[in-house]
This record gives structure tokens, sequence and C-alpha cells, in this order.
């Protein structure tokens, strides 16, 4: 490895986007995790923060004495009518400025671009009905006020972006990517690109979502009764309808049938190197690379399973500085879906054909849920622990790798020794999207 001192000029690339903070806000086993060594201790050791409520869910179950430790100043004007989304993205937020060392109260963060990801608006809708519903001739003008300043925090998808540059007291650019699962890994892409290019020095990254375990539930109701509609009709060799979401998820195992869906945020603090460097931080790694392809599909809920699209947004996210053979581990993004673990494993044979078998790739999903919009960010997280302890996690659940898989899931419960200086991390939305962002040490060329 070589050791540049200050950035570098790599053609249009001006700048090295370091990540110096990470902060979470995820299902844990006893409650929720919030720091790195937390949400490492979970996933290395391949263990489940999932519930089962009916259906197996990932809770934060955030307490309000939690939310107040990390966040004692907040107005009650607009507190009170914080959503759980709110709430998650806030305390994520102060864990990574905290790991980052970058005070918000000293205004450490005001120059910062303020970036989050959305894939979700289950949050938003009590808030929508309630004001939808309210009625005009009976509500006092202090109660409307308070319809008022909750709808205005909580009916946009910018509502996470907004209370956190206003905690901030932000002057940077500040907006919110919707794009499902690739939510946060493409706003981890705009960040670099905009540090790179000299935009900024400084930026916050935060992926959260909510889902309704109420609705969760009743689509699995309504799933049933359409299984069974489906198997009166069912001849051999016609696969299930749908799958369940009331048994645990196994990404890359042969008994893969179903999802399970999880809550919570991530934030990522990322920083020109010189802006580190200045400031003495410590960094997880950098991000060197983002590249973004879709299927080109016209069904909007489909995806194809030849991993064609995938290789087009790996080889984009290469381009021609490095080669794939420098990548030995990618983070995937397979959620237990069956279609998901077809195109990455296709797509892994066309990218490293006879010495597939060497890949380690494995999620953990399993761990925290399929939690939408923070999955590339917890992504990228994860995948620069592992390349700063030089160990793999496993992917939890997966105890039998299937027959398709060509690559080494990692099964089991433990972490795989690998001397690692660049990685992949994967992220998809429904609808053909497929996001690759390349990572690296601290050092790496």
């Amino acid at each position: 490895m070589s050791g540049p001192s200050a950035d570098r000029s790599w053609g249009d690339r001006e700048r090295d986007t370091m990540v110096t903070g990470l902060g979470f806000c995820l299902p844990g086993e006893e409650g929720p995790v919030f720091s790195a060594a937390d949400v490492w201790d979970l996933a290395s050791n391949g263990r489940s923060g999932l519930k089962h409520h009916g259906v197996y869910y990932g809770s934060v179950d955030l307490s309000d004495e939690a939310f107040a430790q990390r966040l004692p100043e907040l107005p009650g004007i607009f507190s009170r009518h914080y959503t759980n989304a709110h709430r998650f993205g806030l305390v994520s937020l102060v864990e990574a400025c905290a790991d980052a060392e970058l005070s918000i109260r000293d205004g450490d963060l005001t120059d910062a671009a303020v970036l989050a990801g959305r894939g979700g608006i289950d949050a938003n809708v009590a808030s929508y009905l309630e004001i939808l519903n309210a009625d005009a001739g009976s509500t006092t003008p202090h109660q409307a006020m308070e319809l008022f300043v909750r709808g205005q925090q909580a009916l946009t998808p910018s509502d996470v972006a907004l209370v956190q540059g206003a905690l901030m007291r932000s002057t940077g650019p500040c907006f919110t990517v919707s794009c499902g699962c690739a939510s946060s890994a493409v706003q981890i892409g705009n960040a670099r690109r905009m540090i790179a290019d000299g935009d900024i020095d400084l930026a916050v990254v935060t992926g959260v979502d909510v889902f309704s375990v109420d609705v969760i539930q009743n689509v699995q109701r309504l799933l049933h009764g359409a299984q069974r509609t489906y198997d009166s009709i069912r001849v051999d060799g016609m696969p299930e309808l749908l799958p369940s979401f009331d048994r645990v998820m196994r990404p890359y195992d042969r008994r893969a049938d179903c999802v399970n869906h999880g809550e919570g945020s991530v934030t990522l603090v990322l920083e020109s190197r010189d802006r580190a460097q200045r400031r003495g931080a410590h960094t997880y790694g950098q991000v060197l690379s983002h590249g973004m392809t879709r299927d080109g599909l016209s069904n909007p809920l489909a995806s194809d399973e030849s991993g064609a699209s995938l290789v087009s947004a790996i080889r984009k996210c290469l381009g021609d500085r490095w080669d794939i053979s420098q990548i030995p581990y990618i983070h995937g993004g397979s959620d237990g879906d069956v279609v998901v673990t077809a195109f990455e494993a296709n797509a892994a044979k066309q990218l490293y054909g006879d010495a597939v078998g060497d890949l380690l790739m494995t999620s953990q999903e399993a761990c925290f849920g399929h939690n939408g919009a923070p999955a590339g960010a917890l992504g990228v997280a994860l995948t620069l622990l592992m390349i700063e302890q030089d160990e793999v996690c496993p992917t939890a659940n997966c105890e039998e790798p299937a027959d398709n898989i060509c690559f080494d899931p990692v099964p089991g419960v433990h972490t795989r020794q690998v001397e690692l200086d660049y990685a992949l991390t994967c992220n998809y939305q429904i609808g053909g999207v497929k996001s690759a962002i390349l990572l690296g040490s601290s050092d790496a060329d």
C-alpha cells in the first residue's frame, strides 16, 4: 500500500473522500444498537435483532429516555411532532458526529451538506391522516398551529434532512433522494462527487426508513388468501405465488423463500482528505467511486435475472483505474429474495469467470432486517469495518448455501480472515436499479 499525505488528482477526481464517522439507530437483540462496535458485534457473529410480531420484523424500540439523552435541547413545538423517522435519523446523526469528534453544539457542521435517503412513507401516514381528517370548524387555533407544524415537518420525503439541517444550523446543500433501497447509496455517490469536485468539504449522509408492522401483517393475510386461490389452479412446475413474511429470511441459503423488513437509520460523515487530516480525524476508509444502472425493463416491479445490469454498474464503478481482480470481497444486497440471489450469482460469474469460487460475497440483511433506504449506508459502514478489521462478516442465517451460489457466502456465524484493500458494496431498487460503490482502505491508491 502507499500512503498519500494529501489529496490526489486522478483525471476529473480532484480530491479523496474519507469516511470519518459512523452512527446508527438500528434493531438489536436487547435494544437499539447505536455504535460501530455494537453493529460489528451483531454482524460479525451472524446474530439477529429481528423479533416476531406475527411477522418477523426488526424493531428499533427507541425509548423517549434514549432519545432525550442524545438530544436534550430540542424545542417541544418541533420535537413532539417528530415521527419515528425523524427520531431515528436525528439519533444516528448525533452518534455519527460524536464518532467523528465533531460538535454540533460548537458549530463544527454548519458548512456540511445534509443528504438524506428515504424509500418509504409509512412514518408519514399518521400525520397525513390526522391533518386530512381534522375538522376546521372544531379545531382550536392552538391545535391548528400544532397540526401545521406537524404537517410541515412530516408530510414530505425531505422530512429527516429538514430537521437534521436545523439541528446543525447547516448552510450547505440539503436535499433528499428517494430511490428505494438504493437511496442512501445514491446519496453517498452524490457526496463523493461533490467532495471530489471541490463543491464541499464535509457531508453527512443518512438513510432512514420505517415500515408499518400493521401494513406488513395485513399484506401477509392478503397474500395467504391469494396463495390459496393460486394453489387451487397450480400445476407441476409452477412456483409459489409470493414469499411469506412469517418465516426467517435466509440470504444465499437453499431454503431462502422470504424477506423480513426492519426499520432504523444509518448516518455517515464524509470529508475531503485534506479536511480530515487538518483536524487529525480517524478515517475508516475512503469512498472511491459509484456506478448505477437500470435494467431497462418496462415492468416497474421486475429485475433482469441475467445480472447484465449489475455487471454494467460495477464496471462503470471500476472504470479504467481498477480491475475486478483487485476486489476479493463484495457486500451483496441479497435479502432472501431468490431473484436477487440469481442476478448476483450471474453477475459474479460474468465478472470473475473461473475465479468466481474464490470471491467472498456476504449479506447481513438478516441481522437488522431489510430496512430500505438505510441499506446503502449500512453496507458502506459494514464494509469499511471489514476492511479495517481484515475480516469478512458471515451471511447471517445462511447455513446451507443454495446450489446456484457460485461464490463463497461465508455461511455460519464466524468471520473469515482476509486482507482487504478494496471492496464493493451493492444495493438495488425494485424496478431494476443497480448501485455499486467501490471502497478502499485509507491509504489505498
